[in-house]
């Protein structure tokens, strides 16, 4: 059955002051750049147009549009080798706009956290993601409700006050 949650794009397209997207697995499945890094492939960040993706532009669209866009990364350490990956890759997330901030799991446990990720649009839509077990993306559902924004939006915000910068963590 095909989803009614709208493309990444559009919800991103129609927000206006903030988007926060809130990641906590350490792992999220196959991937194929994952693959090729495995294999010693690298990046070359002076080549953009090697690895600009859709996905970047969309972000660097939304940052000049004014939308402050913040990622939170919950990881345990040592870090899996998708999240060392993850954090090497970065990089382009950086490029296109986005504030990432890294917080390791010993330092989050007086925090109550969701149980997924999600994606928070203007405080007021979430985008909530559902992995299986192994990391494969399930599905995702959009929630409006306010005690749920209200949560998340908690959640999210003292993970961020918490969190180091991606320029100041190392792996």
């Amino acid at each position: 059955m095909p989803s009614s949650v709208p493309p990444f794009s559009e919800l991103l397209a129609n927000t206006r002051e903030s988007a926060v997207h809130l990641e906590l697995r350490d792992d999220y499945g196959s991937n194929p750049r994952l693959e090729a890094w495995q294999r010693g492939e690298r990046v070359n960040w002076d080549d953009r147009e090697s690895w600009w993706h859709p996905f970047h532009q969309t972000i660097a669209d939304a940052v000049a549009r004014g939308v402050v866009v913040r990622r939170a990364r919950v990881v345990s350490e040592p870090v899996s080798e998708y999240i060392r990956w993850e954090h090497y890759v970065t990089q382009a997330n950086v490029s296109a706009g986005e504030e990432i901030r890294w917080l390791p799991r010993s330092k989050a446990i007086s925090l109550l956290m969701p149980a997924n990720d999600f994606w928070l649009f203007d405080g007021n839509l979430l985008r909530i993601h559902h992995f299986a077990g192994d990391g494969s993306h399930v599905t995702d559902e959009l929630n409006s409700d306010a005690e749920t924004l209200k949560a998340c939006t908690a959640a999210f915000e003292d993970i961020w006050q918490r969190a180091t910068p991606h320029s100041e963590y190392t792996i």
